[in-house]
């Protein structure tokens, strides 16, 4: 019998005629007709606070189950993100018409469908939609699709949503589409169903009071998956308070599992139940949480992570705790290294969270966090599109004919780069052609399996080589990481699986008959003898050829894609030469990453596995301070073996050269005293004449050392060879002979200048103005300082010793003012020397005074 009490109750009924009007038009209790003036837009975008009954009595409405019974029965399906919401939802609807979930409303999830002939309202996963969608894109028989929690925004449901457009807008416009969420970016959602009317809801009446909780001490944020246990702490001792200050159950979101297990941990003495919810909870505790107190008679406390922000209403819930921490996919596209990261939750998931405490009744949440930091959180979560591995989503795309996914409307468009790599590995595993990026046969097949790309070649090629029921079991364990309890030896792990009963062992047995059954028929393949331990490797070998790595260290590994890789302390992979690496993750300060979970394998399956990446040729380099020739064959970043060359290429050898002289610089070649004096002069003139004059900088020179050194560059074969180089005569190629400029080079700046004496002296050009030390007595007679390219030198006045005695860019202004105070000092000490009373008239003189 129907529940109709509880059904008036939810208040998003107030709302139904305005959804049906933009869906159907005219009220929506006719027949229905294609989008239109007659027929509604055909599309709305539904914002419905948590509690108000969006995700159970609108469908029921839609298919028409529920109401005055007048409209036509219609097939809705409702996506959900997970799969505990998704059994939730299906079975909340069956309880409301007062029957059981399969009869007139089902669902269907990974590994499980619960669905009647009689069923109209079927709640299905968004990735059961997606493949759906693949196999049959009309959707026959459909009328409704209800896009529910659109606001997390999962690559599924933003690819779902994109191919239910594309269907609408050639093959079925008559299909109606529903968006609907709690928080969300109406207004984008409303532009991407074509300017679809946005119709709201109005909440419960039952007010949250927020109470700000933020720790007393200074948490250090978090880094990667590491969450600061003192704020594990703090949050346990806010559920405490929570218990001692209000009535009712208390529901405590925490960013993952680890974290929920370690806050367990510290409410042993609560004097409540604590229970444990995360998408690998039994379905036997998620039902005790579903139940509601009542059954249990005593308090609760539901320890949750995000699973519990959407679709779920907890029975008995007046409390949350929020630690503010969630969880999102990141992806290293250049190590092919996939992780979750631990980041702030965003203001419409705290939203989300807090809606949890007023469903039935007026609530609390405490948020461990302060109010000021709240206007700081980002307002929505991070698109998964935009930050997640791309490889499924581009193999959709491709199945679906557009493998750009350029005409696929989605709220945000794909990143360049990542696309372009999830591109490259779909060509490396044959689901895609290289070069139209189109999907082939295998690549179909693949995208049916209802697995990563990866783990999909992994199942198909690894069933024909240790059969299909040994590949299933291991790629089923690779979809769903096992407990760390296991291990991080990937065989140990296998054979943990097959002998525990745990939450674990169940699901990997039910997943594992599934892929089996995806495959086909067992097949006895060459491999299929083999023992666990080679099983496992080849195939997680086959499924991440890449994480192929060998051993290089004590502990440490070199992945093919260049990544280093470090088992944790006491890891039972110690000493194995090669290693399939199945899973690894490299914390944000890491140098090499984190080996969590592998498989030992030998060099011959690397080789198998990894074969794309192979190559050989000689490879010359610059290494330890000089020239390096070998032959070298490579699997990836790691070597495989390596031979001396005798006679390397000599480009090679010259481009190996050029490498060391950027390294270590010019000094590698031989300058004397006037290489470095025609440098200077060279440098002088490029400052300032400019023109044709080459910059002789170092960053200059090598730069353009191609073009300067050669030929003697071409000749060289090692670094004694360039310590032997003429690097002045090499100098001279850089002057501008073109235009005739370079035979002025002694008039602009010569290397000596004749002094009065007769002398020829040295002229400077390494500081800021060019420099002239010479003796005073051979300046006598000289009334004006000398001049380079019109620039005044810097005349450095010597006593008869050599020693300065003066400095003075003013030669006339000296001899009037200066020369008189150096006379008297000097003429004493060096009494054979001339010191005439005017040295501007005197005769210039290296000799000494004969009087004496």
């Amino acid at each position: 019998m129907i529940r109709h009490d509880s059904l008036r109750a939810l208040p998003v009924r107030t709302a139904l005629p305005a959804l049906e009007r933009a869906l159907y038009g005219r009220g929506g209790d006719g027949a229905d007709l294609p989008a239109g003036a007659d027929g509604g837009h055909g599309c709305a975008v539904l914002c419905a606070p948590p509690g108000t009954g969006k995700t159970t009595l609108v469908p029921l409405v839609l298919a028409g189950l529920v109401g005055d019974g007048d409209g036509p029965v219609r097939r809705v399906v409702v996506a959900e993100p997970r799969r505990i919401a998704a059994r939730a939802a299906a079975r909340r609807m069956a309880w409301l018409l007062g029957e059981k979930a399969g009869e007139r409303v089902g669902f269907t999830v990974r590994g499980e469908r619960v669905v009647g002939r009689d069923t109209v309202v079927e709640v299905v996963t968004t990735g059961v939609l997606l493949q759906r969608l693949q196999r049959d894109q009309e959707l026959a028989g459909v009328d409704v699709v209800i896009l529910d929690e659109c606001h997390e925004r999962h690559l599924d449901a933003d690819t779902v949503a994109a191919f239910l457009l594309d269907v609408r807008a050639a093959l079925r416009p008559e299909l109606r589409l529903v968006a609907a969420s709690a928080t969300t970016d109406a207004a984008g959602w409303a532009r991407l169903l074509g300017d679809a009317p946005v119709v709201e809801a109005q909440g419960v009446s039952y007010p949250v009071e927020v109470v700000w909780a933020p720790p007393a001490r200074p948490v250090r944020p978090p880094h990667g998956m590491r969450v600061d246990p003192v704020l594990l702490t703090h949050v346990a001792s806010v559920v405490r308070r929570a218990l001692a200050e209000r009535e009712g159950d208390v529901l405590c979101f925490l960013p993952g599992v680890g974290e929920i297990g370690r806050v367990a941990g510290q409410l042993g003495d609560v004097g409540a139940e604590v229970l444990q919810v995360h998408g690998r909870a039994p379905a036997a505790v998620q039902d005790a949480v579903l139940a509601g107190s009542a059954a249990s008679g005593r308090r609760r406390v539901v320890l949750a992570t995000a699973v519990a922000e959407s679709s779920l209403t907890v029975p008995g819930v007046r409390v949350v705790v929020d630690a503010g921490l969630a969880r999102e996919a990141r992806t290293d596209h250049a190590r092919g290294l996939g992780a979750l990261a631990t980041v702030r939750v965003s203001q419409a998931g705290a939203r989300q969270r807090a809606g949890r405490a007023g469903r039935e009744a007026p609530g609390t949440v405490y948020r461990c966090w302060t109010e000021a930091e709240d206007v700081r959180l980002a307002r929505f979560p991070s698109p998964e599109i935009r930050v997640a591995d791309l490889a499924a989503f581009a193999l959709q795309a491709a199945c679906w004919g557009d493998p750009d996914a350029t005409g696929l409307a989605l709220l945000d468009a794909p990143p360049a780069g990542a696309l372009a790599a999830a591109r490259s590995v779909l060509a490396a595993v044959g689901a895609v052609d290289a070069a139209s990026g189109r999907a082939t046969e295998r690549g179909v097949r693949m995208s049916r399996i209802g697995l990563h790309p990866r783990l999909a070649r992994a199942l198909l090629d690894g069933a024909s080589r240790v059969g299909t029921r040994r590949a299933a079991e291991v790629v089923a364990l690779l979809s769903e990481e096992p407990p760390r309890a296991y291990g991080d030896d990937l065989a140990a792990a296998w054979r943990a699986a097959r002998g525990n009963s745990d939450a674990y062992g169940a699901r990997w047995r039910q997943e594992a008959r599934r892929l089996a059954s995806a495959a086909g028929r067992e097949t006895a393949g060459r491999e299929a003898g083999a023992s666990d331990d080679s099983v496992a490797g080849l195939v997680a070998a086959l499924a991440f050829p890449e994480r192929v790595a060998r051993a290089r260290g004590e502990g440490a590994y070199l992945m093919v894609s260049g990544t280093g890789g470090e088992l944790g302390g006491g890891s039972a992979l110690g000493g194995a030469g090669w290693l399939a690496v199945a899973v690894a993750d490299r914390p944000a300060t890491a140098v090499a990453a984190r080996v969590r979970l592998a498989a030992v394998i030998d060099e011959a399956t690397a080789r198998d596995a990894a074969g794309h990446l192979r190559a050989e040729g000689e490879e010359v380099g610059w290494e330890d301070g000089d020239v390096v020739a070998r032959r070298v064959e490579r699997l990836g970043a790691v070597e495989l073996s390596v031979r001396p060359l005798k006679k390397p290429d000599g480009g090679l050898v010259r481009a190996a050269l050029l490498d060391g002289l950027r390294r270590e610089g010019l000094g590698l070649l031989r300058w004397t005293r006037d290489t470095e004096g025609l440098r200077e002069r060279l440098g002088f003139l490029h400052r300032v004449v400019g023109g044709g004059w080459p910059d002789v900088s170092d960053a200059a020179l090598l730069e353009r050392a191609d073009e300067w050194l050669e030929p003697e560059l071409s000749r060289a074969r090692r670094r004694s060879d360039l310590a032997r180089l003429d690097a002045g005569q090499a100098l001279r190629r850089l002057l501008p002979w073109s235009t005739g400029e370079a035979s002025r080079l002694d008039e602009l700046a010569p290397e000596r200048i004749e002094v009065p004496s007769g002398s020829r002296v040295r002229v400077e050009y390494g500081g800021p103005q060019p420099v002239l030390a010479v003796k005073l007595q051979e300046l006598f007679g000289l009334r004006e300082t000398p001049e380079v390219a019109g620039v005044p030198v810097l005349v450095h006045l010597l006593s008869p010793a050599g020693r300065p005695a003066a400095v003075t860019a003013d030669l006339a202004s000296f001899w009037r003012e200066g020369y008189r105070a150096v006379r008297a000092e000097l003429r004493g000490r060096y009494p054979r020397h001339p010191w005439p009373e005017d040295p501007s008239t005197a005769v210039a003189t290296r000799r000494l005074n004969n009087r004496r």
